[in-house]
């Protein structure tokens, strides 16, 4: 079966994971996907992650999820550009989630980032998802 918004997924298996209170969470991996759970572990919103090369055409990435006192760090998960609304910002107007208490990730041409990279390299894009 083919989808049609595989960061979209991604997103969701992580919410569902959270509410679920699993401490992992495996997705089929893309290299997209790694740059995303690269940016939310240096920001500190998962423990680690990593690829698992199991025995099927598709590799998955395993994201140990991060918690404090029994709560998830991650509060909220949004995707913001869909498949047939993308949604567009200049440097200008790059959003500040949750007065900066979140990140936005942006997919620019300087590569996927977040919203306050972004901003310190003057450089607007597609706003992916908001985390918080």
């Amino acid at each position: 079966m083919s989808m049609t918004d595989p960061i979209s997924d991604f997103l969701t298996r992580v919410r569902n994971a959270i509410k679920a209170e699993k401490k992992t969470v495996d997705i089929p991996a893309s290299k997209f996907k790694k740059e995303i759970a690269e940016i939310l572990k240096n920001t500190k919103y998962i423990e680690d992650y990593k690829i698992l090369d199991v025995d099927s055409p598709q590799k998955m990435i395993s994201i140990r999820l991060k918690y404090s006192n029994g709560e998830s760090v991650i509060t909220g998960i949004k995707k913001i550009s869909k498949p047939g609304i993308r949604k567009y910002v200049e440097n200008e107007k790059l959003p500040k989630v949750r007065n900066g208490l979140g990140i936005a990730l942006i997919s620019t041409s300087k590569g996927l980032m977040t919203d306050s990279q972004a901003r310190k390299l003057g450089v607007g894009g597609e706003v992916i998802c908001e985390v918080w």
